[in-house]
């Protein structure tokens, strides 16, 4: 298991939201969405992001930006263009008044906008469920990251254009699959940086016992692990690994072992053929009940309730 991809906690886009934008300036929308994350990618044309508090940051072509909640920010053909289009929560759509325009400007498959051969193309990729996203990880981002096409390059946008475009079976996983894999792309530029500031938690494999505490945790979760066993498993004392545990991901092994099971627990609960008693089991817990009071005292929800979210009924 790459630490990296473990300490991401995923991220897995169930359902994302997903939308193809073109526009015709003038145009500007106000989003107060609060999607938990949020990626765009110029495909022709321009855009400039706006945030309430902050610089603006102009995108062109091939250039991703990555927002998160709770904030909220404009996106525009220019920073002084006034909004006419706003966008609530669960990408609903009004205009200033209040009024749903959504019907009005859809142009066929997740394509909208205020002219279907708009200038500016821009794809909208939206996690909609912060238990699809670690909060490690909206921890580290900043309220809006970009990236310049000249500083990074992804075949990425282009097929996620394309696919966007599609309707068929399936197509709505392909789709979160594709913002997944863009996400991470993104996320993996942006921390390599050479200015970068990227958290602790990323650098944690410059650290050899944090590195092996983590790699052990990741390759056996259902392990009864506790400190002192991991202690002897990296050749540390307990003390020693909690402490450089603690000062490189951000909390406790144990709580890092919490979390990575209940990251793993929903993935499994996604699978048709898993109960929560099997998922239990699978990762070292005693019961079913005490699986279920974990999951839902850190994801918020129980497990059949995320279940269900995650498998909507046709």
């Amino acid at each position: 298991m790459d630490p990296f991809a473990g300490l991401l906690d995923g991220p897995r886009a169930r359902g994302a939201f997903s939308l193809r934008t073109v526009m015709t300036p003038p145009w500007s929308l106000r989003i107060l969405a609060e999607s938990p994350i949020t990626v765009l990618a110029i495909v022709r044309g321009h855009a400039w992001v706006v945030p309430d508090d902050g610089q603006p940051v102009r995108l062109g072509v091939g250039d991703v930006a990555v927002t998160r909640a709770p904030d909220h920010y404009n996106v525009a053909d220019d920073p002084a263009t006034e909004p006419e289009i706003v966008i609530h929560p669960g990408q609903r759509c009004c205009n200033r008044d209040g009024e749903s325009i959504e019907a009005e400007l859809m142009h066929g498959a997740r394509t909208w906008g205020n002219d279907p051969n708009g200038s500016t193309l821009m794809l909208v990729g939206a996690y909609e469920s912060t238990s699809d996203i670690s909060d490690r990880l909206l921890r580290a981002l900043p309220p809006v990251l970009s990236l310049s096409n000249d500083t990074w390059n992804s075949p990425l946008i282009a097929l996620l254009c394309d696919e966007m475009a599609k309707e068929g079976p399936g197509q709505a996983a392909v789709l979160d699959r594709l913002i997944d894999l863009l996400l991470i792309a993104i996320l993996r530029a942006w921390f390599t940086r050479p200015d970068a500031h990227s958290p602790t938690w990323y650098r944690a494999q410059s650290d050899p016992v944090v590195s092996r505490a983590l790699q052990a945790m990741h390759d056996d979760p259902a392990c009864p692990w506790t400190l002192a066993k991991l202690s002897r498993e990296v050749g540390a004392s307990r003390a020693a690994l909690s402490r450089r545990f603690q000062d490189v991901v951000g909390e406790s092994p144990m709580k890092f072992l919490t979390s990575w099971r209940l990251a793993l627990a929903a993935d499994m609960l996604c699978d048709p053929e898993a109960s929560v008693g099997t998922v239990a089991h699978a990762l070292g817990y005693s019961t079913p009940f005490a699986f279920s009071t974990a999951f839902k005292r850190v994801r918020g929800i129980s497990p059949q309730e995320h279940r269900a979210r995650a498998r909507p009924a046709p």
